[in-house]
């Protein structure tokens, strides 16, 4: 979720990596995790220690996005049945898609996603993305069916993270989820790629409204990423879910 705006700038003037200042007497350490269950595994590479972040204000953030995805849920639910029902009908498979992605802290769930593609071929699954850039949109043979290229565009085929919301796994706004085989890649080879994992992952992110998704900079996104983290404040939610309804509203034209 989240459509690519070209040729934006996801650091404010004079914010370019800059990490927001804290209080301590305001902050708490996010080394105790706000968001995924404590029973859930975690990924091997663990985020460099979190950053002071206000408590109350996480506290409100995923109070209000589980409240907004639960009337999404009611109010787009012909929507939902809707789609489900093209994509069956598209083409063999199963109408979910869910693959291992890695959240809060290293934790690793499945992501749901409409399936849009048809099954993948052996030598998909080896995909890797060009040096420098992050996966995603087509990787490989385009195995999109005619219905998946409408929801791809749309993004319709992220609604279904609104259940990962529900769940606590996800949040409507932060770092987008990655696999967790190039979150140890680019772990290892990017600048700061493992503190993006302090806060729960998100269904749209400030790097993708500011067109950093695909198979774009890894690093660029994984600065976009820590920034948005470490200013991170309500207004700046609400500012990404508004940039992501209007680009989604343009791909659909």
């Amino acid at each position: 979720m989240g459509r690519g705006l070209p040729g934006a700038d996801p650091f404010p003037a004079g914010e370019h990596h800059r990490s927001a200042p804290g209080r301590e007497d305001q902050m708490l350490t996010l080394t105790t995790p706000l968001d995924a269950p404590p029973t859930a595994p975690r990924h091997a590479v663990e985020p460099a220690p979190a950053p002071q972040a206000s408590a109350l204000r996480f506290a409100v953030k995923h109070a209000a996005g589980w409240l907004l995805a639960l009337v999404a849920v009611v109010v787009l639910l012909p929507l939902l049945l809707v789609i489900a029902a093209a994509v069956k009908a598209s083409s063999p498979g199963p109408v979910l898609y869910r693959q291992r992605r890695v959240g809060r802290d290293g934790r690793t769930f499945d992501i749901l996603k409409f399936r849009s593609m048809g099954p993948a071929p052996v030598e998909a699954r080896d995909f890797r993305p060009t040096a420098g850039s992050a996966p995603g949109g087509v990787e490989g043979t385009d195995r999109r069916t005619p219905v998946g290229k409408l929801l791809r565009r749309t993004s319709l085929d992220e609604l279904p993270q609104l259940l990962n919301v529900l769940r606590g796994e996800m949040a409507l706004v932060g770092p987008r989820p990655e696999r967790p085989e190039f979150v140890e890649q680019f772990s290892a080879e990017v600048d700061r790629y493992a503190d993006r994992h302090r806060v729960r992952v998100g269904i749209t992110g400030w790097a993708q409204v500011n067109g950093l998704r695909g198979q774009t900079s890894i690093a660029d996104r994984a600065a976009a990423d820590n920034w948005y983290v470490d200013n991170h404040s309500l207004w700046l939610d609400v500012k990404t879910l508004a940039l992501t309804a209007r680009a989604v509203c343009r791909a659909a034209e």
